[in-house]
């Protein structure tokens, strides 16, 4: 491994047990893209367990961002991900400063879970390449893995929840090879937003997850833990859309193509006709997730809650944060006007919520329209009421909680990935004035960073603890201070201990 002083010397390279890499500098940063943590999953490999890179000669260029799992591009999108098309994409990023200095020093590590709701989403993201963090001295990866069908389809014949198989591979490429950039294997901190943010909650609470990190950083979290039956009928639906059977000899006949265009029909009803959406909403709240880690009995035994309720990852500090109107905007928006006319508590009702709890619900959220109402009670369901739930069901082991509750000037609300700039601290790049606008507050990106930073460090943020009794949570707003039961409004959903919401079904 060379160890160049100075940004302008030569490139920077490094051994992994695959073979050598030669990278490239940023300033001080050696970066190296699109490094394989796996063989291309095409082929035979389609479907299959992700398997160790082939081991290559000579020296191989990373200077590049390898292909993404990820295929559409979505138009207008908030964030700047692109798309790169072709096979070899079971591919990481590492992003370290340890290599500008003689000799390299192990730092701690941070490694990226991309979001995208499990059936997109891409790890090329100039927000995430994470220079405030190796300002800070750590070294950052970020990971691609396999999504929708392909990742987590419940497919006969193929290995159950590719997609986690696929996030454990790059951990344990990480353990195996971070060291020759610098890095320290036992001072790994996974960490990733919305879906991203739900892996590392499903990780947290894996057994066959904890020797790979050391703590956890979940933004936004929404976990899927879909059930098998749900699996099942998802991968049976889209194989007779396509005429084909639903085991691996049947999906492996359809081309990359044809499966994600039977896939996007599949997901449509996230986009359904407003006449159509109080009926998704009541869908997305009984389950938000047609495809996502699945409870196989296996490697996720039981749903991620109750892992942790038993103490699975009880060992590993957690920072856990939401924003505070998530969908809620969205999910109005795609109502039609007239439930605004209907009353708050049959609207509630309407979508199977308990009189109880929608009763105790409403006396929280006293002045919200329906429609609003609605979308909030999506946005609780989802992330925040989780948030609260993983905090109860870890008790006692280290956990820190965060809201962000700034406003985007250009949207009105504390709206889903609004956290990311802050997270990233990129506030300078004009990437995120679309979202945040150019003069977004730098004290909450200085108190959320510095809090993640410190954790990775292998220290405690600088707020309180949340504990049962005082349930102490940082609220990140044009004033930053730490409140008492932080996620009061969210509890009449929350039960103890933690279950699910209890929506009633019509019989």
């Amino acid at each position: 491994m060379s160890t160049p002083n100075r940004a302008d010397g030569p490139r920077p390279e490094a051994t992994t047990r695959a073979g050598r890499v030669r990278g490239m500098w940023r300033h001080d940063v050696a970066v190296f893209l699109g490094i394989p943590f796996a063989q291309p999953p095409v082929g035979p490999l389609r479907f299959a367990a992700p398997v160790p890179p082939e081991p290559w000669g000579g020296v191989r260029d990373a200077v590049e961002y390898g292909p993404t799992t990820d295929r559409v591009p979505i138009p207008g999108h908030i964030m700047p991900e692109t798309v790169v098309l072709g096979d070899e994409t079971l591919n990481l990023n590492v992003f370290t400063p340890a290599l500008a200095h003689e000799p390299p020093s192990g730092l701690p590590v941070m490694v990226w879970i991309h979001g995208g709701g499990f059936y997109g989403g891409s790890p090329k993201n100039e927000w995430y390449e994470g220079e405030s963090f190796t300002r800070d001295g750590v070294v950052v990866v970020t990971v691609d893995y396999r999504l929708g069908v392909d990742g987590f389809g419940c497919i006969d014949g193929a290995p159950h929840n590719r997609g986690v198989l696929d996030w454990l591979a790059a951990l344990e490429w990480v353990s195996d090879n971070i060291a020759a950039f610098g890095g320290d294997p036992a001072r790994v901190t996974i960490a990733g937003q919305s879906a991203g943010g739900g892996a590392v909650l499903t990780l947290l609470g894996m057994q066959r997850a904890q020797p790979l990190f050391c703590a956890a950083i979940s933004l936004s979290g929404a976990v899927a833990d879909v059930p098998r039956a749900r699996a099942d009928e998802f991968t049976r639906r889209l194989a007779a859309r396509a005429g084909v059977a639903g085991d691996r000899a049947g999906l492996a006949s359809l081309s990359e193509a044809r499966l994600l265009e039977l896939q996007s029909q599949q997901f449509a009803g996230f986009a359904t006709p407003a006449r159509e959406r109080l009926a998704m909403t009541r869908a997305m709240l009984d389950g938000a997730f047609p495809t996502g880690p699945m409870i196989d009995g296996d490697l996720l035994e039981r749903p991620t809650v109750d892992s942790l309720a038993l103490g699975v990852g009880a060992d590993k500090p957690l920072l856990i944060a939401t924003v505070d109107d998530e969908l809620t905007s969205e999910t109005a928006r795609g109502m039609p006007r007239v439930v605004d006319l209907l009353p708050r508590f049959p609207a509630l009702r309407m979508l199977g919520i308990p009189g109880s709890v929608a009763r105790a619900y409403l006396a929280r959220h006293r002045g919200l329209k329906p429609r609003r109402l609605l979308g909030q009670l999506l946005t609780d369901a989802l992330f925040r009421r989780l948030a609260l739930d993983v905090a109860t069901a870890r008790g006692t082991a280290a956990t820190w909680l965060a809201r962000v509750g700034w406003t985007s000037p250009a949207f009105g609300d504390a709206l889903h990935c609004l956290d990311l700039p802050f997270f990233f601290d990129v506030l300078g790049s004009p990437t995120v004035y679309r979202l945040v606008g150019p003069q977004a507050p730098q004290q909450i990106a200085d108190d959320l960073h510095g809090a993640a930073v410190r954790l990775i460090r292998g220290h405690e943020p600088q707020w309180e603890a949340w504990t049962p009794e005082r349930g102490a949570t940082r609220v990140l707003n044009t004033t930053i201070v730490t409140e008492l039961d932080g996620y009061a409004d969210v509890r009449p959903l929350s039960l103890d201990p933690p279950m699910s919401l209890g929506v009633e079904r019509a019989s």
